[in-house]
């Protein structure tokens, strides 16, 4: 009987720490299945990131998301237009998208200084230097005619900082007031100059933009 309480005993002992062990494999699983689900998500927060930034561009600094350029100055669409030197602006040649104002190109020789004629003028906060913004806007290449960015086109108003735009816009904006609606014709020196920005916007092309001003910050 000794002998039989004794292996009763050790057996359940034994059973004891088996179920301890299976108890702690359990949990040896549950934590190597959290950390794989972390680090899963991690990696896919961390691609879709990347994602973003590298295809979409900033938001704050770009103003034709879906077009051939950005007025930051970095072209989006492979191909070259050309050379537009010495050739005049013609008046616009493409449709206007829903809700756009026409752009009251000068017709002639292209700027060489920055033009600047409100069309509208605004009620709201005036637009400082370096400031913030939030606006509708469309823009016509001057040899050709052609609406090479709109952000009527999208049907959604690009907000970036002036700090980071051409020089046309950083110059050309600040003054306006919210509300406001204002012509900009803008030489090449103070656009894309010789290097023009995608299958749009040639070397040496002059711009015309009518800009609204929707919010500042």
């Amino acid at each position: 009987m000794a002998g039989s309480k004794r292996d009763r005993q050790r057996e359940s002992r034994q059973a004891k720490l088996a179920a301890l062990a299976a108890a702690r494999r359990r949990q040896q699983r549950k934590r190597t299945a959290i950390w794989v689900v972390t680090v899963t998500a991690v990696v896919v927060g961390v691609v879709f990131l990347i994602s973003a930034v590298g295809g979409g561009k900033k938001k704050e600094d770009t103003v034709a998301a879906g077009s051939s350029t950005t007025v930051a100055g970095t072209p989006t669409t492979a191909g070259a237009a050309s050379d537009a030197a010495s050739k005049p602006c013609v008046p616009t040649a493409d449709p206007l998208p829903a809700g756009a104002p026409a752009v009251p190109v000068e017709v002639g020789p292209a700027p060489t200084q920055l033009i600047t004629k409100d069309l509208k003028p605004g009620t709201g906060a005036e637009i400082a230097k370096g400031a913030t913004v939030t606006v509708n806007y469309i823009g016509v290449a001057c040899s050709t005619g052609k609406i090479f960015d709109s952000s009527y086109s999208r049907n959604q108003p690009a907000t970036f900082s002036l700090s980071g735009v051409i020089k046309g816009w950083t110059d050309g904006i600040p003054g306006m007031k919210v509300g406001g609606q204002r012509l900009l014709g803008i030489p090449a020196s103070q656009a894309y100059g010789a290097s023009g920005s995608g299958a749009t916007i040639g070397p040496n092309e002059a711009l015309w933009f009518v800009v609204e001003v929707l919010d500042t910050k």
